[in-house]
């Protein structure tokens, strides 16, 4: 963002100090305050209450960029959310959600209730664009005006917020849900006005399960309770989507279905998501990585000591634990599946104790490592567990890890159907036929 050029202009039309004015915008801007606003906010300062770029140009959605100055955009309103922040030092009500037309949708984030609704068709003329998350998105100001069209535009867009948990995704604003309430705890946390009661849990329909948060705590809101939440909005809380209720959420009752099981899907699905709470995927350990078998972790924070120091505390007095990082593959992608001590336990067949001994007696702790990588290397496995994204890779703590009950036989004709179904859609046969060789590689077989 070049700012100094919109110092210059503000300074210039102002008729005041350009160096002053540019600190003003930076300090605003280090506060992530849109730079729309926070241009009216240097105009209020020195007394023009004016602003804004003259004769906005009008664009499609797919069209819109951060760089490109104020914009006129015509569209549908698919969602509306409404929720308080703080601005400038103050609690300030904002309402969010996203606006589409035929070429794409966008973002929007509303500083002042504009009055309208989801399914509403609206021209937002001299609208800020600012980038968020990668992407941009339309900020309305006081200098925007909002006028409702009479004929509806058709977009290839659901309008309303109504989605599955399974559908969400970190940046979502104005969703409904409807689900069962199986986990909750109350805590007591440092908020921005000092210590502040939630509520944190686990929700669940018959798609997924996610975590959520009550930041206005209420009574509705109890373990097994079945509910629909109207106006939530999503963030992401250690890489996975998290649902967030706030004191506009409307809370009713709701008849939940929910599902034992973790949906299933390909690695390469999953990883696309960009974190999972839970998930689960089918695949081939390929190799049991360095880290695994007897481990040290620090007493306090849980981390992996090496040499008997820990990143956070330095030296320390390490304990003994036993984990398990193998690399998976199901032909797609791959994933690190993560056991903790209790699955590892059951894949080596042996305690924490037994570990020790074994070390002791063979002088060498990689032996647990080596043991369990000829247990499980090479088999097939379903893991069930929270799988998250980032820039080191895709990691799942597993809360299952089974070897799969298919044998070799029923597994070839089942691929074979996918090899069938993958030509009907359209896709060549030779990616199905890569993905049956591997099985029968993984198997010893010929796969039939």
């Amino acid at each position: 963002m070049d700012v100094d050029s919109h110092a210059e202009e503000l300074a210039s039309s102002l008729g005041v100090d350009k160096e002053e004015v540019r600190a003003d915008l930076e300090n605003l801007l280090e506060y992530s305050v849109p730079i729309d606003e926070a241009k009216q906010s240097v105009r209020r300062k020195y007394g023009d209450g004016g602003g804004g770029d003259a004769s906005p140009s009008a664009v499609d959605v797919a069209d819109v960029e951060p760089d490109g100055g104020n914009v006129t955009v015509t569209g549908r309103v698919l969602t509306v959310g409404t929720r308080t922040i703080r601005y400038e030092g103050t609690d300030s009500t904002i309402r969010e959600g996203e606006i589409a037309d035929d070429t794409g949708r966008i973002s929007y984030t509303a500083w002042q209730d504009f009055g309208f609704e989801p399914g509403d068709t609206v021209t937002v003329g001299n609208a800020g664009v600012r980038e968020w998350e990668g992407e941009p998105e339309l900020n309305l100001g006081e200098s925007t005006t909002v006028a409702l069209e009479s004929e509806a535009l058709e977009v290839p867009y659901p309008v309303g917020g109504d989605r599955d948990l399974l559908e969400l995704e970190p940046g979502d604003r104005g969703r409904n849900v409807e689900a069962r309430v199986l986990e909750l705890e109350e805590r007591t946390i440092d908020g921005r006005d000092g210590e502040t009661e939630i509520l944190s849990g686990v929700l669940a329909d018959e798609t997924a399960r996610l975590p959520f948060t009550d930041w206005q705590p209420r009574p509705e809101v109890a373990e097994g309770a079945e509910l629909r939440l109207e106006d939530v909005y999503v963030r992401e809380f250690r890489g996975v989507p998290s649902v967030n209720l706030t004191e506009f959420t409307e809370v009713a009752p709701a008849d939940v279905t929910v599902s034992d099981e973790a949906p299933r899907v390909s690695i390469r699905e999953a990883v696309e998501t960009g974190g999972m709470y839970d998930v689960e995927v089918v695949g081939n350990v390929l190799e049991v990585r360095d880290g695994s078998g007897l481990i040290q972790r620090c007493p306090e924070c849980g981390r992996l000591v090496q040499n008997g120091q820990c990143r956070s505390h330095g030296a320390v007095d390490p304990e003994d634990d036993l984990r398990v990082k193998a690399i998976l593959d199901d032909g797609t992608d791959t994933v690190t599946a993560i056991l903790g001590t209790e699955l590892t336990t059951e894949v080596y067949g042996g305690t924490l104790e037994d570990a020790l001994d074994a070390a002791r007696d063979a002088m060498d702790r990689d032996v647990v490592a080596d043991e369990i990588a000829t247990e499980i290397e090479g088999r097939e496995f379903r893991v069930r567990g929270h799988l998250s994204v980032d820039d080191y890779g895709a990691n799942l703590d597993a809360s299952e890890f089974a070897p799969t009950d298919e044998s070799a036989a029923s597994r070839a004709t089942r691929l074979l159907e996918e090899v069938r179904a993958a030509t009907d859609g359209g896709r060549p046969v030779a990616s199905g036929a890569a993905v049956l060789d591997r099985s029968a590689d993984a198997t010893g077989g010929d796969g039939a």
